[in-house]
């Protein structure tokens, strides 16, 4: 009994430790229709660490204008009903890629005022809900390609005041797709990308004058964009500065007309040039169908597909290149490919035709002339058949090779 005692006591202290307000923030607990929201605001410049005795039921969370330098490993993990997280004006340099675990409720994320100089982009999938991500006033220098894969959700993005010079394609192909990447209703995006010393290029243009256009899908904060023509020269107005134009892209692939063997490897490349940088993708448009391998194709394959890149590149600005490897040819991977390069300019394809050619059984393989030797030197009887070569009678050195008997030589064995 006294242990049961002693157990509930523990229970009861142990929730009042959660539910308690943290030492040096103010809780408060706001009103919405039946609902109790829970908001904590830490903001003593004694704090120097995230807290980890936050209440689990705390909706928003402001920890502002303290020493706190870094944001640890689940940093946020037992509140998973939080819905704002502000980490605003602080001294943070360094975010862990996995400081937002379970924060799969999260809808507004803001790191205005610190010290970032990079950010764990890939931290992002952690919260499918985040809409607004606030990077404003830090010390970021680029915005890299892979980023694009984790903002699709993102509709309020300010990366002003920081130290940003290019955007990468990728980007570029996620805030303004061209007219038939588009999905059935385009989704609104608010940019903030003033205040930044970007290289007078034409990507930037492109932002500038596409923003700007009727129904276009991105929407800047702030149109007064500045630029500088190189590293060393100081900034000025993007509308005063004479840009390089833009330049469609042109794709060149290695062969147009290819025809290997059924089981063999293939390699596909394709080099494409243009301004911005192209994107290089591969697709599988149709099948190989003639009158005799019509029937080994297998019909059920969903085509157009997409196809995944087995090594792309991009030696300088304006160049990208790309390969996909077919290794084992069937008669299913025989049919027409296009290697696709896009930029902000337009789209440009290049076919290939890709025929797998089969193993005829009706032929027979051509006989070597076996080795003779003198009678006087012959040991043993000469055999009724001609000897065949070993390297078609080897199926241990040559699995696929076949090995065709004449009727005669049949009948003797």
């Amino acid at each position: 009994m006294m242990y049961l005692q002693l157990l509930l006591l523990l229970v009861q202290f142990h929730l009042l430790i959660v539910d308690a307000c943290p030492p040096l923030c103010v809780c408060n607990t706001e009103k919405t229709g039946s609902a109790d929201l829970r908001l904590v605001q830490c903001s003593d410049p004694r704090i120097s660490t995230v807290a980890i005795n936050i209440p689990a039921d705390t909706v928003k969370l402001r920890l502002e204008k303290t020493p706190v330098s870094r944001v640890p490993r689940a940093a946020f993990y037992n509140l998973s009903q939080l819905l704002f997280l502000w980490l605003t004006y602080n001294s943070i340099a360094s975010i862990h890629p996995s400081s937002f675990v379970n924060l799969k409720a999260l809808r507004e994320l803001r790191l205005d005022g610190n010290l970032l100089s990079t950010f764990p982009w890939e931290g992002l999938k952690d919260m499918p809900r985040l809409q607004t991500l606030g990077l404003h006033n830090n010390r970021l220098s680029n915005l890299p390609s892979h980023a694009a894969l984790f903002l699709h959700n993102i509709t309020y993005l300010d990366l002003s005041s920081n130290r940003m010079i290019v955007l990468s394609p990728e980007l570029l192909d996620l805030w303004f797709p061209l007219p038939e990447q588009r999905p059935g209703r385009v989704r609104r995006r608010i940019l903030g990308l003033h205040d930044n010393p970007w290289l007078c290029d034409c990507q930037i243009a492109l932002v500038m004058s596409l923003s700007m256009s009727l129904g276009s899908p991105v929407v800047l904060m702030d149109q007064l964009l500045t630029c500088r023509k190189s590293m060393d020269q100081s900034v000025f107005p993007l509308n005063h500065a004479d840009l390089t134009r833009c330049m469609r892209p042109s794709i060149q692939p290695a062969a147009t007309r290819i025809i290997s063997p059924l089981g063999s490897n293939v390699i596909l490349r394709c080099d494409a040039t243009g301004y911005p940088t192209p994107t290089v993708t591969w697709i599988k448009i149709s099948p190989y169908s003639d009158c005799c391998r019509r029937n080994m194709i297998d019909s059920s394959e969903q085509l157009p597909q997409n196809l995944a890149s087995f090594m792309q590149g991009s030696p300088q600005v304006g160049v990208r290149w790309s390969i996909i490897s077919l290794n084992g040819l069937s008669y299913r991977d025989a049919g027409e490919y296009r290697c696709q390069a896009r930029n902000m300019a337009g789209i440009t394809e290049a076919p290939i035709k890709l025929k797998v050619a089969g193993v005829n059984r009706g032929s027979r393989p051509q006989k070597k002339p076996g080795k003779t030797f003198p009678k006087s030197q012959s040991k043993y009887r000469k055999p009724k058949w001609p000897v065949a070569a070993p390297s078609i009678l080897s199926s241990r050195n040559n699995p696929t090779a076949q090995v065709v008997f004449a009727p005669s030589q049949e009948k003797s064995l």
